[in-house]
């Protein structure tokens, strides 16, 4: 097989603010934001048309689910040509797509399998879109701990940001504006992906489909650290983050008003800015020691949302969350772009992805028809002590402990070997 030079990673530079860079940056968050929107600009939608809870059920699970089953030939075709083009013609297609609800909205009643099929379409453009966002940035940065570390401050802020511009809009103007403006994103992002200067990528490789995706399989499974961690995510998805939400929900409007669900999530998102600037600041020699280790802050949050105690308490155990969270997010995303071949990156992201996200829709699903027979309060204490039991599983698994930082992303041609 012939790897491609364009994978390489770029030479040493003392400074993260490069023209790429901050190219890459402003259109991973501008999307980002607007993403953000979303939620808000959809349950508002839903139940404005008269579709209530299950429309939003519906309209969610449509994109989730066309995600989660393309993100993996995702990842084939950004290997096979190049992860540029294909994560612009992605923005085109999603800009389409929001914008055409806009446009129904204001202009009538959207049907239900309108909506659907947006969604649908939405997520696979967000599957072809997503293996290129961690293969790109070593490519744009010559400290990919930095970049992603910054990423993820600046995410956290747009966690923040976009719920409650969404919030403005609805109160000012109308639900339409929202699918508007998140269009507005992608066409900003585009143009920023378009904007970047990046080495001609040239395959090489001539294998069918069912080779690149048998090659990317092999790839992940010859790593034992990395499908080790995705099975531990499989048990965090299943019964603490996917059903953390609407279990967390109930539990803190029930007792404090739907304003401080709000409030909480933002300061999550607060935690989040902080744990970004935490790992810009500490690079542990074994990446996933030290995020494992910030983890175990990750069950203050299900266990606040049990618990209830007074605003500022919750607010608290929320934002101590998101510092574990954030700090173990840019460790992860470090070393998946580093330990990872270049050429071979985007399949194997595929994969990982997919593999996380899978199991958030099981939790969010068994979620409702569980708290109808244990509670909403008790499973949320399970949570937090299954979450405990993931971040001390995540040290007690020898690859997953001892694996040591790169600094730079893995050579095209590195294999396999030595890196399980």
């Amino acid at each position: 097989m012939v790897s491609s030079p364009a994978f390489a990673p770029p030479r040493p530079s003392s400074r993260l603010w490069t023209r790429n860079f901050g190219l890459y940056f402003t259109a991973r968050i501008v999307s980002r934001l607007g993403d953000t929107m979303m939620h808000v600009a959809l349950a508002v939608a839903m139940l404005s048309l008269g579709y209530g809870v299950s429309g939003i059920g519906y309209a969610l699970g449509a994109w989730m689910g066309a995600f989660a089953l393309f993100v993996v030939f995702g990842g084939v075709f950004a290997d096979r040509f190049h992860p540029l083009p294909q994560m612009i013609g992605a923005d085109a297609v999603r800009c389409a797509a929001q914008g055409s609800l806009a446009l129904y909205l204001w202009l009538g009643h959207p049907t239900l399998w309108f909506v659907i099929c947006g969604s649908v379409l939405g997520g696979i453009a967000t599957a072809m879109f997503q293996p290129g966002t961690a293969s790109l940035v070593p490519q744009v940065s010559a400290d990919p701990t930095q970049a992603n570390g910054v990423l993820r401050v600046s995410e956290g802020a747009s966690t923040m940001a976009g719920p409650a511009i969404a919030g403005v809009l609805v109160a000012t103007t109308s639900t339409a504006w929202i699918f508007a403006v998140d269009a507005a994103t992608f066409v900003v992002s585009g143009f920023c992906l378009l904007a970047l200067r990046l080495p001609r990528f040239t395959s090489g490789r001539s294998e069918s489909m069912l080779a690149n995706l048998r090659e990317g399989w092999q790839e992940f499974r010859s790593r034992s650290w990395l499908w080790a961690v995705i099975l531990i995510w499989w048990v965090l998805g299943v019964c603490v983050w996917g059903p953390l939400t609407p279990l967390g929900a109930a539990s803190v409007i029930a007792e404090h008003g739907k304003a401080a669900f709000g409030y909480a999530e933002g300061a999550f998102g607060v935690g989040c800015v902080l744990g970004g600037l935490v790992a810009i600041r500490i690079r542990p020699a074994r990446p996933l020691l030290g995020g494992a280790v910030a983890m175990f802050a990750f069950p203050m949050m299900p266990l606040v949302a049990a618990l209830v105690p007074d605003l500022p308490l919750l607010m608290l155990g929320y934002a101590v969350s998101g510092v574990g969270w954030a700090f173990w997010g840019v460790q992860w995303s470090t070393t998946v772009q580093t330990q990872i071949p270049q050429d071979r990156l985007n399949r194997v992201t595929a994969y990982e992805v997919g593999g996380s996200i899978l199991a958030v829709p099981f939790g969010q699903v068994l979620s409702g028809p569980a708290s109808g027979v244990f509670g909403v309060r008790p499973l949320l204490l399970a949570g937090a002590a299954i979450g405990l039991g993931c971040a001390l599983a995540l040290i007690l698994v020898r690859p997953v402990r001892t694996l040591v930082r790169r600094d730079t992303g893995a050579s095209p041609s590195a294999g396999a070997k030595g890196e399980s």
